[in-house]
């Protein structure tokens, strides 16, 4: 309980103090992903919201996986004497150069979304991209919809990512102990192309498909279609993944998807923009922000609301 009233207290300053300090300076908001995909909007809306709450500029940017151009950016950036860099990761490593470069003119840089701990990133604030995978491996095998030699179908975006890979290792974790194999499946960033190829996987594999973990938002927000498509019933093959859109939160209400990962999008955009504000002001962020919350159908309707209200 003290532990966690301490971080409540320490995230209570950071927003505090970054909302009364640092007025009209101009900080970054540059993202790996595609504005094409829901949980995107999301966290965009928090840059937005900040940057209306502080009086800051914020110069948002989405690269959808170009890495170079994600780079580009970052580099910009610091062209413009930014006050602070608040960015996702497009794959481990590759922000790596551009941070010491930041970090060179003293620009902090705050990683937001999915970790990259040997990027010399100042913070963190998201999920634990890996204990989350663990967590949806875990609710599989304890719910008992997977055992020993069972398989399990993860559709992703986009294979080898950072978000992709840090999943898995948490997947494994759990499944390779007890023998559940399973294959990890290029699904594309349109949704069109994922319902397509999702649904031809499912028909090419019904047979031995006992579970489906979601490992992007796009992928999982497209299962009630898909098995309406083929014509597999809701709750006949168990689901889990992220849950960070309308069409996810409705599935899990709709019994399509078991449980869904809701990621705090916004709270982690406005929390990245602060502990940025901070660094920037001289106090160095001695602490990550984690965030993440598994939502079933007695609890979905709260995040439902959340994305279709807007707020």
């Amino acid at each position: 309980m003290l532990k966690r009233l301490a971080t409540t207290l320490t995230t209570v300053f950071v927003l505090s103090f970054a909302m009364s300090a640092m007025a009209q300076s101009t900080f970054f908001w540059i993202s790996h992903g595609d504005p094409a995909d829901p949980v995107w909007t999301y966290f965009l809306q928090g840059a937005e919201l900040w940057a209306e709450s502080t009086g800051n500029t914020v110069n948002t940017s989405f690269h959808s996986g170009d890495v170079p151009s994600h780079q580009e950016a970052f580099r910009a950036a610091i062209t413009s004497n930014a006050a602070g860099i608040v960015s996702s990761t497009p794959d481990p490593g590759t922000l790596n150069e551009v941070i010491q470069e930041a970090h060179a003119v003293g620009i902090p840089v705050v990683i937001i979304n999915t970790e990259d701990a040997q990027s010399g990133r100042d913070a963190y604030v998201g999920g634990d991209t890996e204990e989350i995978g663990r967590r949806w491996a875990q609710y599989l095998v304890d719910n008992d919809f997977v055992g020993s030699g069972d398989f399990v179908w993860l559709p992703v975006e986009v294979p080898g990512a950072t978000y992709q890979v840090l999943a898995t290792n948490g997947i494994s974790s759990v499944f390779d102990p007890l023998g559940i194999t399973y294959e990890v499946t290029e699904a594309k960033l349109d949704q069109a192309e994922i319902i397509t190829r999702m649904s031809d996987y499912l028909l090419a594999n019904r047979d031995r498909i006992d579970a489906i973990i979601g490992l992007g938002d796009l992928v999982t927000g497209s299962i009630a279609r898909v098995f309406d498509q083929v014509g597999v019933a809701p709750g006949e093959i168990p689901v889990v993944g992220w849950g960070n859109s309308a069409d996810t939160a409705q599935e899990v209400l709709d019994g399509y998807v078991n449980a869904a990962m809701w990621q705090d999008p916004q709270a982690t955009s406005f929390m990245g923009l602060s502990v940025a504000a901070m660094a920037a002001a001289g106090i160095p962020p001695g602490f990550d922000i984690i965030v993440g919350t598994l939502y079933e159908a007695d609890t979905a309707q709260v995040y439902l609301d959340i994305m279709t209200d807007g707020q």
